[in-house]
């Protein structure tokens, strides 16, 4: 059964976030991180994963993205944004509708 909502990355992003009762896990480098959330997945609807962390495992984000469960969200980590995030919103969006409405700019 899948419920609540977790967070992936870093020690200093994610710890943060268990003030407020979600649940986090911190790790270290591309394996770590694979396996974390290939477990989590199982368990959770919604997890939030920093961008430095989401470029590390992009190919497995993307079979996600394909379900309905888990959503999985980038977030900017405590280090700052990518972009990572809003590079995917914007190419879901175009994707979706065939223009850039995010930016403002249709190529």
């Amino acid at each position: 059964m899948r419920n609540g909502i977790a967070v992936v990355g870093d020690k200093d992003s994610v710890l943060a976030f268990k003030a407020i009762g979600i649940d986090a896990y911190p790790v270290d480098g591309e394996m770590q991180a694979r396996n974390v959330v290939k477990e989590l997945a199982r368990k959770y609807s919604v997890i939030f994963i920093t961008d430095a962390i989401a470029m590390q495992i992009e190919s497995l984000l993307k079979r996600y993205k394909t379900r309905p469960y888990p959503v999985v969200v980038p977030i900017p980590s405590a280090e700052g944004n990518t972009g990572f995030g809003m590079s995917g919103i914007k190419s879901d969006v175009e994707k979706a509708i065939g223009s850039d409405i995010v930016f403002g700019k249709e190529e």
